[in-house]
């Protein structure tokens, strides 16, 4: 199933109307989430394809304006509950990472290999512009499928600066693990819609694939300006973006259906964590630090300020669980 809607609130509203549906059993549908995104040119490039282990919610910071920001800082985003950027966050809402299933994913990948993906003249010549910058080397390859991870965010960014800052932290919140490369609006709102499902035994979390096609880059090439990476330059992938998430995702679909009944349908097992940073599904996640909150008290608003207050006038790190 393809989740058309931008932004997280559409997403998460969308999703939880259909996975409640009494008009449809989805107790084994796998759902497809697809849609185009911004590439890091430092993983991949323009026209691509990438599917996700990791889908993490990079927007659920603190922010000071850079202008405002210490001298000694490279970004005003910092995890909240944290002091600086580059410490863990300490207060948790549930929805920061959602883990996927790894073996389904490599399935997935193999299926899409088999798509000849859209290309067009103008994202041959904008990619070339990125060759004076060895750093970004698989931001002048053709087109391809890469297997990498997605930050999801309201905020349309761009720059390098801001890709930076919002890649370590997705690298942060999944000890190392995830490879940031492709952006998002919506992904971590219609991982919760159906992992909220999955609780009530209405929908199998183990069954999502992340695929995202790249429209355009995260950042500029070595003298080109954010503003005119974002506004002005023509990158030439949106079209064949656009195209590639029928040329990839029926791939993966003919993939699924031709195997249906030998492997499918039954599921595939997952061999790594799924779910949240809560292990809400069971079982103990792979990232974060998940033993500090797992099972914890779930505290009202009034505790959460008190405590964060105390936290405050003694300058220590305060564990929070956010109500949803």
């Amino acid at each position: 199933m393809l989740t058309p809607n931008v932004i997280e609130i559409n997403a998460a509203c969308t999703i939880t109307a259909l996975v409640h549906s009494p008009l449809f059993d989805l107790k084994k549908t796998y759902f497809m989430v697809a849609g185009i995104a911004g590439v890091n040119p430092m993983h991949a490039t323009i026209g691509g394809v990438s599917f996700n282990r990791y889908t993490v919610q990079v927007a659920l910071q603190y922010e000071f304006d850079a202008r405002e920001i210490p001298a000694n800082w490279s970004t005003g985003y910092f995890a909240q509950g944290s002091y600086a950027p580059g410490e863990y966050p300490q207060s948790i809402y549930g929805t920061e990472v959602f883990e996927f299933n790894e073996p389904l994913r490599q399935l997935a990948i193999g299926f899409a290999q088999k798509a000849k993906l859209n290309d067009s003249a103008d994202a041959v010549a904008y990619r070339a512009l990125y060759a004076n910058n060895t750093a970004y080397h698989a931001a002048t390859l053709a087109p391809s499928i890469v297997a990498c991870d997605g930050a999801t965010s309201d905020v349309y960014y761009s720059g390098t600066l801001l890709g930076e800052a919002l890649g370590d932290y997705l690298t942060l919140v999944t000890n190392g693990t995830g490879v940031y490369c492709a952006t998002a609006q919506e992904d971590n709102a219609t991982a919760e819609s159906i992992l909220r499902a999955a609780l009530y035994g209405l929908v199998d979390f183990s069954r999502i694939i992340v695929m995202r096609t790249f429209s355009d880059m995260d950042r500029p090439y070595s003298g080109e300006s954010a503003v005119d990476n974002l506004l002005y330059s023509t990158q030439g992938a949106f079209l064949p973006a656009i195209a590639n998430i029928y040329l990839a995702g029926i791939e993966v679909v003919k993939g699924i259906l031709g195997e249906w009944d030998s492997k499918f349908e039954a599921g595939i097992p997952a061999t790594n964590y799924i779910g949240d940073i809560l292990g809400s599904l069971g079982g103990s996640p792979d990232f974060g630090l998940p033993s500090q909150f797992i099972g914890s008290q779930v505290h009202s608003k009034r505790s959460l300020h008190s405590r964060s207050m105390k936290a405050k006038r003694d300058r220590l790190p305060v564990m929070r669980i956010g109500r949803k």
